[in-house]
């Protein structure tokens, strides 16, 4: 079995070749169960989550057969020690005898999915013209996302916003040397308003994204918030746009679209389509005009997909 790197996905994978692969996940051909999610209470402390994600193909030939399993645990006060709010390992198998053929470094491929996941429904969902990017949150997510986006729209500008300005200027910074124009927003409200996407990866208790505050023709990626505690948009934000989500679990776990159910704000019937049916051609952003939303809480099948992408690149060598 080999051991994959941080650094070998990053060599093996890139954008958009990885939001194809999602996209040919999404439209068939892969079985992912319902995830094992279990809150862990630690005395003094934020509780934890450790989640069991199993995912395999369904069609294909023999020799393309894979499943695979990512175990991972999100401890939000991990930043207090220096470290990623959310680890994990992904442990890929063939699909033809069940033989492990390696164990992965989950954090890496969770952030590589992650963004793709986004910017694939960004390319469905997202104006065309679409220049300005609004980043909200400056943890590790966060290049990826920018990254990701970039490579289905033709973003020129990229905006950051954090709680910890110092965390926002480093990020920016390190966006710049990339080549974006890359700045700093002291005030999120006008953030929001001048952007043409805003992408929210964060671990907020309450709603950042203000529905008052969205314009015509935005596009909202709610990417954090991945429990009922969390919340990135208000409400009114949910009730302004066409909402679309990754899979039905973000119908029940997550903050935000699952929140808003709950609370009466919208009804399911406000939930246009998911990743799979954008990703089928069945549907879309509809006008220039209308504000769209997309939430994700994350699915095995992505991380199934970028893992048989990163095998592949990796299993000659």
């Amino acid at each position: 079995m080999r051991l994959v790197s941080a650094t070998e996905i990053d060599e093996a994978l890139d954008f958009p070749g990885l939001i194809d692969a999602l996209a040919q996940a999404f439209r068939g051909g892969t079985i992912a169960p319902t995830r094992h999610h279990h809150a862990i209470a630690r005395a003094d402390a934020t509780t934890a989550t450790h989640l069991l994600m199993p995912a395999w193909t369904s069609e294909g030939t023999q020799e393309d057969a894979y499943l695979g399993t990512k175990i991972v645990n999100v401890f939000p006060d991990n930043g207090r020690r220096g470290l990623p709010a959310v680890l994990g390992v992904y442990v890929l198998q063939s699909g033809l005898t069940g033989e492990p053929l390696a164990a992965m470094d989950g954090t890496r491929l969770t952030h590589w999915r992650t963004a793709a996941a986004s910017a694939l429904a960004a390319r469905h969902l997202a104006r065309d013209d679409a220049r300005r990017l609004l980043i909200v949150g400056a943890g590790a997510l966060a290049p990826f996302l920018t990254r990701a986006h970039a490579s289905v729209r033709p973003i020129e500008e990229v905006t950051v916003w954090n709680r910890s300005a110092a965390a926002a200027e480093k990020l920016a910074a390190s966006l710049s040397q990339e080549g974006w124009r890359a700045r700093v927003a002291e005030d999120l409200e006008s953030a929001v308003r001048a952007a043409d996407i805003i992408s929210c990866a964060t671990l907020s208790n309450a709603p950042l994204i203000a529905g008052a505050w969205l314009q015509p023709g935005q596009h909202l990626d709610l990417v954090g918030a991945f429990n009922l505690e969390m919340r990135e948009a208000d409400d009114e934000a949910l009730r302004r746009a066409r909402v679309f989500i990754d899979t039905d679990a973000a119908l029940s776990e997550g903050g935000d679209v699952a929140l808003a159910l709950r609370g009466g704000a919208i009804d399911r019937a406000h939930i246009v389509a998911d990743l799979g049916a954008l990703c089928r051609g069945a549907i879309g952003r509809a006008e220039s005009t209308e504000i769209t939303l997309f939430k994700s809480v994350g699915a095995a099948l992505e991380d199934l997909a970028a893992a048989m992408l990163v095998w592949r690149k990796l299993a000659p060598l």
